[in-house]
C-alpha cells in the first residue's frame, strides 16, 4: 500500500487545498475522485493522477473515491473496468466508494429537464456539421442556431421524446444556451445531451440519450460532495462550462433532483466543487494517448495491453517495475502546470532504487560457456552458502550447489580480450564468485573455432578461510552448476520506442517506425536452483545482469519465465551520448 508515512512532497495544489482548510472550506476533510472512463487500461500518466488525487484525500483527512465515466457505451468495456480496479489497488491506493457515472443518469436526466424549464437549455436540429459551421471560430463570434428561441414547452416535449426514443441517432442535441460569442469555444452553446441508442453494459437497452463529458463529469463531482476536482491542462478551457453546469443545476438548493439516489442508498450531499489543473505526466521513449495503445494492440506489434514493453500499469507490472518506484518517481517529479517531457530513465531509475533495497540476489547465466574445473574429481559436489542481499542481513541465507562443471557468461571469457577487459582470457585468472580462484589453461573449440569449453584449474589456497583467500585478481565473475541449474525462458526487454519522442514526424516517419527491433528478445537461461520455488510477481536482482520479476502470467515450476525489469545500468543514456 501507498506509504502513509511518506514525506509530504509540495506543491501547487496542496498550498490550494491547504489555504481551503485554512480557511475553513474544508470540513469534511479533502474529497476528491479518480474519474477514468472504462476504454482502455490505465497508464503511467493516469499513475500521477492517481498518486494526486489520493495522495491529497489522505493527507487532508478525507476520502476519494473510483467513478467510472462510463457515458460513452460502445467504447466501454468490463474487461477494462476490471483492470482500472486491479491497477488502482496494485499502486498501493483504495477508494472510498466506487462509483459509476451513469449511477446518476436519472438525475441527469432531471437536471436537463431543470436547465429546459430555467430557459437554459434547448432541443437543436442542427447535424453535426452545421454546429461546426455555426459554432465559429477563434477569431469570429459563432451564430445562434435557428432552434435556440424554441419555447421551453416545445424543448420540453422534443427532449422527452429524445428520451423516449423516437428520434434517430444524431438528429437531435440538447445544448446549453450561453452565449454564441464568448471568446471560449467551449461556451457557444455546448451540447449536454446526444441520442445514441446502444445498449450500455450498465443500464443495458434503458436509455437511448445520453449525457456529454463535460456535463456528465462537473454533476457528478456536485452529486459525490467533491471538494477539489484535479485535471489536466487541457481542461483548464472546459473549467467555465464546468462552473456554469454546476451553478445552474444547483443541486444543493433543488434536492427533488436528486432524491433517486437517497432511495438507492446512496448518501449524497451535494456541494460546489472547484476544479483545478495540471500538467499531464508526459515521458519521453513512449506514447500513451489510448488510441495509438490500442493500435499497437489490434495490429498485434504488442502482445496485448499487458506487454511488458507498455507503458500501460498492467505492462509495467508485468515487466517487473514496482508500485513504490512508479509512487516515487511521481512524486520527485512533482506537480506543476508547466508541461513537460521526463527522460524514462528517471523512472528506470526509480525502480532500479527500489529494488536495490528489496530484491535478493541471484545467480543466473544466460549465455552459457562451460567451464570445467578440472583439479577437482569428476563427481565432486558441495554446497555453498551465500547472502541474499550484500547489504541487508535481514534478508538471511541460501545454500548455492557448487561442482567440477559450471556455466559462466560467454561475454566472461575473450580470446582476444579488448583493452581494460578483467575477465578470463587464456592463461589468465579470475575469482568465481563465492569460490576462489580459477585459471584458464585450455580453450575447446569446435570445428567453425567458437569456443565450446574453458578448461580451468581452481586455486585451493584461494578458497574461503584459505590463507589466499585475500590473493587479488582484477575480475570476479558469477556462474551455476551445470548439473544442477534450472532452465528457464528470460526475457529481455527494453524500451518500446528508439526514438526520444516517436510523434514527431519532421522526419517524414510515422510514429510506428520508430518501434524498437530490440525491444524484446528471449534467450534460454541457467539459474541457481534456489529460483526453482519462486513464485509469479517475486523480484530478483540477477547478479551482474539486471533486475527480474518470475512473469505473473506464464511463470511455472514447469516452465520458470523471467522478465528483465531494467539492466543494472542506465545503458540508452550512453547510446545517445
Amino acid at each position: 500500500m501507498a506509504d502513509e508515512h511518506a514525506p509530504v512532497v509540495t506543491n501547487f495544489i496542496r498550498q490550494i487545498v491547504l489555504a481551503d482548510r485554512e480557511a475553513g472550506r474544508l470540513r469534511g476533510g479533502a474529497k476528491t475522485r479518480f474519474p477514468p472512463e472504462p476504454n482502455g487500461h490505465l497508464h503511467l500518466g493516469h499513475a500521477k493522477a492517481i498518486c494526486l488525487d489520493f495522495g491529497i484525500a489522505r493527507e487532508f483527512d478525507g476520502t476519494c473515491n473510483l467513478r467510472l465515466d462510463d457515458t460513452n457505451p460502445g467504447r466501454e468495456d468490463p474487461v477494462f473496468v476490471e483492470g482500472i480496479k486491479e491497477s488502482v489497488r496494485w499502486l498501493g491506493f483504495d477508494w472510498s466508494e466506487l462509483r459509476h457515472a451513469s449511477d446518476y443518469f436519472e438525475v441527469f436526466y432531471r437536471a436537463a429537464l431543470k436547465l429546459i424549464e430555467d430557459g437554459n437549455a434547448y432541443v437543436d436540429d442542427l447535424d453535426a456539421e452545421r454546429v461546426r459551421e455555426y459554432r465559429g471560430t477563434l477569431t469570429e463570434p459563432g451564430r445562434d442556431s435557428p432552434y435556440r428561441n424554441r419555447p421551453v414547452a416545445e424543448n420540453l416535449d422534443l427532449f422527452r421524446r429524445m428520451r423516449a426514443g423516437e428520434f434517430p441517432d444524431g438528429s437531435r442535441t440538447l445544448r446549453a444556451k450561453i452565449d454564441m460569442t464568448a471568446g471560449n469555444i467551449n461556451l457557444r452553446d455546448p451540447a449536454l445531451y446526444r441520442i445514441r441508442k446502444l445498449a450500455h453494459q450498465n443500464t443495458g437497452d434503458a436509455w437511448p440519450i445520453y449525457p456529454m463529458y463535460d456535463f456528465a463529469h462537473s454533476l457528478s463531482d456536485a452529486l459525490e460532495g467533491i471538494t477539489h476536482s484535479f485535471c489536466t491542462l487541457e481542461f483548464e478551457d472546459h473549467r467555465p462550462l464546468y462552473d456554469w453546469c454546476v451553478d445552474n443545476v444547483d443541486f444543493p438548493n433543488h434536492p427533488d433532483l436528486w432524491r433517486p439516489l437517497l432511495e438507492k442508498g446512496m448518501p449524497t450531499a451535494p456541494t460546489k466543487p472547484r476544479q483545478i489543473e495540471f500538467a499531464r505526466g508526459n515521458l519521453s521513449y513512449t506514447v500513451m494517448s489510448k488510441r495509438k495503445l490500442a493500435e499497437l494492440v489490434d495490429q498485434k506489434l504488442v502482445d496485448g495491453w499487458d506487454d511488458p514493453r507498455m507503458p500501460t500499469l498492467a505492462g509495467a507490472r508485468r515487466r517487473g517495475f514496482t508500485a513504490a518506484a512508479i509512487r516515487t518517481f511521481w512524486e520527485r517529479a512533482g506537480v506543476s502546470k508547466q508541461n513537460s517531457v521526463i527522460d524514462y530513465g528517471v523512472l528506470e531509475n526509480c525502480v532500479r532504487e527500489d529494488l536495490d533495497a528489496h530484491a535478493p540476489r541471484r545467480m543466473a547465466v544466460l549465455e552459457p560457456l562451460k567451464l570445467t574445473i578440472t583439479n577437482l574429481p569428476e563427481g565432486h559436489a558441495e554446497t555453498l552458502t551465500f547472502p541474499n542481499h550484500p547489504k541487508d542481513e535481514s534478508f538471511g541465507t541460501r545454500e548455492v550447489p557448487f561442482a567440477r562443471d559450471l556455466l559462466i557468461e560467454r561475454g566472461d571469457f575473450a580470446e582476444v580480450p579488448p583493452k581494460g577487459y578483467k575477465r578470463l582470457v587464456p592463461g589468465g585468472e579470475v575469482r568465481l564468485r563465492g569460490v576462489g580462484i580459477v585459471r584458464c589453461n585450455e580453450v575447446v573449440t569446435d570445428e567453425a573455432r567458437n569456443v565450446t569449453e574453458l578448461r580451468c584449474t581452481l586455486d585451493p589456497a584461494s578458497r574461503h578461510g584459505m590463507p589466499g583467500a585475500d590473493r587479488k585478481v582484477k575480475g570476479t565473475i558469477h556462474w551455476v552448476s551445470a548439473r544442477h541449474a534450472i532452465e528457464a525462458e528470460v526475457r529481455l526487454y527494453d524500451r518500446l520506442f528508439d526514438a526520444a519522442d516517436p510523434e514527431d514526424n519532421r522526419d517524414g516517419r510515422s510514429w510506428l517506425d520508430h518501434l524498437n527491433a530490440g525491444s524484446r528478445r528471449s534467450v534460454r537461461g541457467f539459474l541457481e536452483p534456489s529460483l526453482e520455488d519462486a513464485p509469479p510477481e517475486r523480484h530478483f536482482q540477477f547478479e551482474r545482469t539486471g533486475y527480474f520479476v518470475a512473469d505473473r502470467n506464464d511463470h511455472s515450476p514447469v516452465h520458470p519465465v523471467f522478465n528483465r525489469a531494467v539492466t543494472l545500468r542506465d545503458t540508452w543514456s550512453t547510446r545517445s551520448a
